[in-house]
């Protein structure tokens, strides 16, 4: 029996937590009940608390290399496409 290496694993968890993440946004976005929406709520900050810690660990393991950065003309790009879909 052959066991996931670490980086697999780290990945995995990774790749579960931002799935679980975007559900959480949907369910949320979509739920009316004021209590089941701040425990919804609740949930979500601690699991992006969580995967931001992972996160960390898998960046300075060397599991997982971040995009370079941004050039401000990349950034300003972006920006002019959120305001054209909030016109």
């Amino acid at each position: 029996m052959q066991y996931m290496k670490d980086k697999e694993m780290v990945n995995d968890i990774l790749a579960m937590y931002n799935s679980s993440l975007t559900c959480y946004a949907n369910y949320i976005a979509q739920t009316s009940n004021q209590q089941l929406r701040q425990t919804l709520q609740q949930i979500r900050n601690a699991d992006e608390q969580f995967q931001y810690q992972l996160y960390q660990l898998a960046e300075k393991k060397g599991f997982y290399k971040p995009a370079g950065e941004a050039s401000p003309q990349e950034i300003q790009q972006v920006k002019n496409q959120f305001n054209f879909m909030n016109a």
